[in-house]
């Protein structure tokens, strides 16, 4: 888990990256690319390669911040409602503006996400019997409620299969002019290592931190902010990723421990090459056809999410 094997693993799996696609290119042709090679690579290649590392950091790093400020291994964005709640915004986005542009359809699902966030914290604080299993089926129950009433909106006004679009995670319609809006996770994920210790502080909770003088209610707002927005932007821009805020953060947090700061960059570099990793074998494993992101990484996060609960069991 040291850093530097870290970014020597993503260093590989992004020259691997650039390389592997329906149009035969390698790295013996770098020094003599045709007209047609250099718009893949700068069109598709490395557009795909960029939004690729930036939802691998970006997802890792809310997860991880879910999981402080909530107290609990289990709770990411996928098992809080919080991508239920950001495609029923995108949904809403569909039906209340019919020519919605992208900057709208991430606040308006933006806006949602948060209000998911919320309501599930609200419902948190509210819940007596707060065991570490029992916290996160909260959470799916509640994105279950949200993703039907998504669905069944989208069946009356005929758009299920525009709301399919942002059911998988998605990277093979990535391309230059398609992917940009990621950058806005960059500056998110900037704010987050810099609020890292007040997270810390206030993971150990309420009182304790109101004990040590910090804004309790400020600091897990801000969190909660940063969460919705991230993940509003990645689902808009590819889709959605489940299982990667959950389980990046814990395997990090096993060999690091629960300081936020000291986790936080190799939560970020572990994330990116996971999710490079997936969409390699993805692209190789039916090739020349793909599978999409949202299956491999579903498929690979549900087992281990299920070797962690295994675990923790036997070891409770």
């Amino acid at each position: 888990m040291k850093q530097r094997y870290l970014v020597i693993a993503i260093v590989i799996l992004s020259f691997c990256s650039v390389f592997i696609g329906v149009k035969d290119i390698s790295p013996l042709h770098l020094l003599s690319l045709t007209e047609d090679q250099w718009e893949i690579l700068l069109i598709s290649r490395f557009p795909r390669l960029i939004s690729l590392i930036i939802a691998g950091v970006s997802m890792s790093v809310i997860g991880l911040i879910m999981q402080q400020l909530t107290r609990n291994k289990f709770v990411s964005p996928t098992t809080a409602g919080t991508e239920d709640s950001a495609r029923f915004g995108i949904l809403v986005s569909l039906m209340m503006f019919t020519s919605a542009s992208p900057m709208q359809k991430m606040l308006v699902s933006f806006a949602f996400a948060l209000l998911g966030t919320f309501i599930f914290m609200k419902i948190l604080d509210k819940v007596k019997y707060k065991d570490v299993i029992f916290i996160p089926l909260v959470g799916l129950m509640f994105g279950q409620i949200v993703g039907s009433t998504t669905t069944f909106f989208a069946y009356k006004h005929d758009l299920i299969q525009s709301i399919s679009a942002w059911l998988h995670g998605d990277f093979s319609m990535i391309m230059k002019g398609r992917y940009e809006m990621l950058y806005i996770s960059i500056p998110v994920v900037i704010i987050a290592y810099l609020y890292a210790n007040k997270f810390t502080v206030a993971g150990m909770g309420e009182e304790f931190s109101i004990n040590l003088g910090l804004n309790y209610k400020q600091v897990v707002n801000i969190g909660l902010v940063i969460v919705a927005l991230v993940t509003s932007v990645v689902i808009l821009t590819v889709g959605m990723i489940p299982f990667l805020g959950l389980i990046i953060p814990n395997i990090v947090t096993l060999y690091q421990g629960d300081h936020l700061k000291k986790s936080l960059s190799h939560t970020a570099l572990l994330g990116a090459a996971f999710v490079l990793f997936c969409d390699i074998l993805g692209r190789v494993i039916i090739y020349p056809y793909e599978i999409s992101i949202g299956l491999t990484v579903g498929v690979i996060g549900s087992g281990i999410f299920l070797f962690l609960l295994l675990r923790r069991k036997a070891y409770a």
